[in-house]
């Protein structure tokens, strides 16, 4: 009974679906393992792309680069002149002269970069023959033997390393050779050429402080002789040779003079109280007492109107004369002072140009390595790891997206 069931329950038609039944979205197909073939390309690439690379830079670095040994300098530029007295004496040509060593510095630190020190370095020790010795063996870190000065001085930038604190003013240059002795050398002459350029800066400053200061003494010489002689014209027209004396001499008569008509009016009058009116001492004091008078108004008329005598051409009035006379007076007093005061500049100029205003004063004296620091073959080798799985991965990524979206 149940089998009879069973086939009617199997023959039966199913039921009819709903209409509004949604129908089902599609499955996507199951993703496929991963074909053996690509990991291969990928290992194949970083084997080729990365380690490759490493294992000949790190060949390079163990089996051929050669050493290379630092030499260390520290130094600063100070100002040797701290006479207050000689620079107060000066007064504008301490500019001249210089006094900022923060400035000196920065021409030092431009200085150790230029072709100029380059070419004196190579002149003297042969950067050439230093530098160009291993270029058959090592020549990722030797110099061309035949390279130019242009060459000379970007390879010289590269193994002269300046740190320069401007703050302070404090310089330290690293110089890294092929043997300690070769660096040592080159860092010696780099102080060595520096000094000079010190003492150029010197003499060029020092020679244009003589030469103004002379400039200046020239032109005060040349006003107190303008004075001197114009004072000396003057003299001449009006024929006297001191004004001052001349007008004291003058006033000293008229107080003479007043003095003596004082004494006749005093005369007068005992005559003309003891005597009769007809006495002739009487007439004859009044007439010397006219007489008096008649050269004091002389006298006062030569001072207020003449100069020197009634005959000079020229007509100088004492008042005239003597404003004239103390105008030119004044311009030779103050031009001796200045003459004075740029003959004490053009001394201390010279005082000074006799003194070493700047100068290197060394804090870290030339270093003699013995253990070698370049090249650094641990830090060398971890970079190119480091950027070349970099430079590896962001490709491979770039390329697996590509072919995703194509």
């Amino acid at each position: 009974r149940n089998r009879k069931r069973s086939a009617r329950m199997a023959t039966a038609k199913p039921a009819a679906q709903p209409a509004e039944a949604a129908e089902a979205p599609p499955v996507r197909p199951v993703a496929q393992p991963a074909r053996r073939g690509r990991h291969r390309r990928l290992a194949m690439t970083f084997i080729a792309c990365v380690l490759l690379p490493v294992v000949l830079v790190a060949g390079y670095l163990v089996l051929i680069a050669q050493d290379r040994y630092i030499s260390t300098v520290g130094f600063t530029v100070r100002n040797g002149n701290n006479d207050t007295g000689t620079s107060a004496l000066l007064g504008g040509l301490a500019s001249i002269t210089g006094s900022s060593a923060s400035g000196d510095s920065d021409i030092i630190n431009q200085f150790l970069r230029s072709q100029q020190i380059v070419q004196a370095v190579d002149a003297k020790l042969g950067l050439r023959r230093i530098y160009g010795a291993h270029f058959w063996r090592d020549p990722v870190f030797s110099l061309w033997p035949d390279a130019t000065i242009e060459d000379l001085t970007r390879y010289w930038n590269r193994v002269v390393q300046v740190s320069y604190d401007q703050s302070t003013g404090l310089m330290q240059v690293e110089v890294n050779a092929f043997t300690p002795g070769d660096a040592q050398a080159i860092t010696r002459e780099i102080m060595a050429q520096g000094q000079l350029l010190i003492n150029a800066i010197n003499d060029t400053a020092h020679s244009d402080a003589i030469r103004y200061a002379q400039e200046e003494l020239g032109l005060a010489e040349d006003r107190l002789k303008k004075t001197r002689t114009a004072l000396a014209e003057f003299r001449t027209r009006t024929k006297i040779v001191d004004l001052q004396a001349d007008l004291q001499s003058k006033m000293a008569v008229l107080a003479e003079l007043q003095r003596q008509l004082s004494h006749e009016q005093v005369g007068l009058k005992d005559l003309l109280a003891s005597t009769k009116p007809s006495d002739p001492r009487i007439e004859q004091a009044q007439r010397r007492i006219d007489v008096l008078n008649d050269r004091i108004m002389a006298q006062r008329d030569a001072l207020a109107q003449t100069g020197g005598n009634s005959s000079d051409s020229n007509g100088y009035g004492y008042p005239e004369a003597i404003s004239h006379f103390e105008a030119l007076q004044t311009d030779q007093e103050f031009a001796q002072k200045a003459y004075i005061a740029a003959l004490a500049s053009l001394d201390a100029a010279r005082m000074t140009a006799m003194q070493q205003n700047r100068y290197l004063a060394t804090f870290i004296q030339p270093t003699l390595a013995q253990q070698a620091e370049y090249p650094q073959r641990i830090e060398i080798i971890c970079l190119t790891l480091l950027f070349l799985s970099l430079i590896w991965g962001i490709g491979t990524l770039i390329v697996y997206s590509v072919r995703e979206h194509v």
